[in-house]
């Protein structure tokens, strides 16, 4: 599910616990009133800065990189980490074991989540409950083992994938996120196991896409919470854990092209094989880079090293667009932002072999063609 255009930063193993907790599930087993296993206490997470980088297995001999590997050539507003790197994860899931839960009076779904540490929406869709999710007293509920995840204030889905030694893409997975992959303080994520694998997929796991901050960048949001209102300038900061409304619904009425220039890479597959989620536009260095639409910056950075100064801005329906290889960034996450309005300058940062904008336009999480949606020129 990761987006294939954009290289990706390795951002190191975090090794606490995943295969201690990774082992078999017992056999399912019958209870009444479930009693919540005893939590197995692991040690807490060091900070970033005071952790050393781990070895890779013997079999490889070289080092994990547990950094994110930041283009120096990029300028940006002063502005905090992002929400994985501002509010690391500890990782205390619980392990319980499969068993049949019988239902006492005034138990709702979310109570015998609480009583026995599985998701609520594991324990609906292992027994085929819908919508509004009522359950009868005596009724008998498979409550599905696995290990669980209690989410905590400003948690994002990046940093629980990395505290667990996992790609978050199997954690959306297995929990069947779907849009708009919004996290809440108290929900429990089912965390699965990394398994067999080889040396590369391993290695995979270690890295953040577009698609990885779309559906993992924001922090949680506190129960009956509403996410924070998009800023009007880039003078306001918002906290790295502070979660922002998304755009309105509506979707954009008209896009136009971010910069004027020659285009010197179309979408999708190229000669040798590579495929590419946007089109890449030559241009001079310190061209105005403008936004395509009306919406809300979601990411500001330089994660994504193949595509150096990075901004992502969400518009309404779902569509979102990309910009690239930016040497300033002058706009702040959680900005809203006009069409048109200019949200930073060209590069050549990342991975361009050339000053170039690199621009995607995204209807979820699908990169579609951005000549299909500019205006003809």
């Amino acid at each position: 599910m990761a987006s294939r255009g954009a290289a990706i930063v390795s951002i190191g193993a975090v090794l606490l616990g995943g295969t201690a907790l990774g082992g078999c599930i017992p056999p399912a087993r019958e209870y009444g009133p479930a009693i919540e296993q005893p939590r197995r206490a692991l040690p807490p997470e060091q900070p970033r800065a005071q952790r050393e980088p781990r070895p890779e297995p013997q079999r490889s001999g070289r080092p994990v990189i547990d950094a994110p590997v930041i283009d120096a050539n990029v300028r940006a507003l002063p502005a905090p980490p992002p929400a994985w790197v501002a509010r690391p994860v500890t990782p205390d899931a619980k392990l319980i074991s499969a068993f049949t839960y019988v239902v006492q009076r005034g138990d709702t779904l979310s109570s015998i989540a609480n009583k026995t540490g599985a998701s609520a929406e594991a324990i609906a869709r292992a027994n085929g409950v819908t919508s509004p999710h009522s359950i009868s007293t005596g009724q008998r509920l498979t409550i599905p083992g696995g290990r669980y995840h209690l989410i905590r204030a400003g948690e994002s889905g990046i940093a629980i994938a990395r505290a667990y030694n996992v790609a978050w893409s199997s954690v959306v997975a297995a929990n069947m996120l779907e849009e708009p992959y919004i996290l809440r303080t108290g929900q429990r994520l089912l965390i699965p196991g990394p398994g067999p694998e080889t040396l590369e997929e391993r290695a995979a796991r270690f890295h953040i896409d577009i698609d990885d901050i779309l559906t993992g960048g924001e922090p949680a949001l506190a129960e009956k919470a509403v996410p924070a209102k998009p800023i009007a300038s880039s003078a306001r900061v918002l906290p790295a854990t502070t979660p922002v409304a998304a755009p309105s619904s509506r979707a954009p009425s008209q896009f136009v092209w971010p910069v004027s220039g020659p285009l010197v890479k179309r979408f999708g597959p190229g000669k040798s094989g590579e495929r590419n989620d946007g089109i890449k536009i030559a241009v001079p260095l310190d061209t105005p880079v403008r936004a395509a639409a009306d919406g809300v910056v979601a990411y500001v950075g330089s994660d994504v090293p193949a595509l150096g100064g990075l901004v992502i801005v969400k518009h309404g329906n779902g569509l979102t667009t990309v910009y690239g290889h930016a040497g300033q960034l002058l706009v702040q996450r959680g900005q809203a932002v006009k069409r048109g309005q200019t949200i930073a300058r060209s590069g050549k940062t990342g991975f361009a072999d050339r000053p170039e904008l690199h621009f995607e336009i995204r209807q979820g999480r699908t990169p579609l063609d951005p000549l299909t949606k500019l205006p003809a020129r």
